[in-house]
């Protein structure tokens, strides 16, 4: 048995080792946002779509590709994780959620007796293409339950940063609040 001192040596140890680890992720997350925007500055919606800022143009004979980089470009966030809309069907809750690639999987997945929030096996799944074509079509061809396939944005990067913002104005001094985030915003 260790005695008290050692324990106390042994805690010391640990919470200087919890810093050096919470002080290197602090470094790598700045440099993913670094690297993040290095990758936005290349991959500009026009550039992408082969187009200058002045033409951009996504019609309905566009390829999917371009509709898809458009969407993208317009709606930007988190690029790691992305919410899903879902509808619980025993009790009509409706809600968004992050997809989770050990959702309902076997021996793994421990819900609804765990609450995701509180799940040690969390393995968020990345936006991708596909995931913003089946949004933007509205099913999953992969999903055999046919539900409907409607994601959402997490806007605000690791970071802290944001491409976009969403703002609703609205009761009688909508125009009045609009004018006043306008002015706010151009200072």
């Amino acid at each position: 048995m260790n005695s008290h001192n050692d324990i106390d040596r042994l805690i010391s140890d640990a919470e200087s080792e919890l810093a050096e680890l919470e002080s290197r992720r602090s470094e790598l997350f700045a440099r993913l946002a670094e690297l993040r925007r290095e990758e936005t500055a290349q991959l500009q919606p026009a550039e992408k779509l082969g187009q200058n800022d002045s033409q951009l143009s996504v019609t309905n004979q566009s390829p999917q590709e371009d509709k898809i980089a458009l969407f993208r470009s317009l709606f930007r966030g988190r690029e790691d994780v992305y919410p899903r809309r879902f509808e619980s069907m025993k009790t009509g809750k409706k809600g968004y959620q992050p997809v989770c690639h050990n959702e309902w999987a076997g021996g793994i997945c421990e819900k609804p007796k765990i609450r995701c929030d509180y799940c040690g096996h969390r393995e968020f799944l990345p936006v991708t293409d596909t995931v913003v074509r089946n949004h933007l079509q509205g099913f999953d061809p992969q999903d055999r339950s046919v539900r409907d396939f409607t994601i959402g944005v997490y806007p605000m990067l690791p970071d802290e940063t944001c491409w976009f913002l969403a703002v609703d104005f609205d009761k009688i001094s909508w125009q009045e609040d609009a004018r006043a985030f306008l002015e706010t915003c151009s200072c």
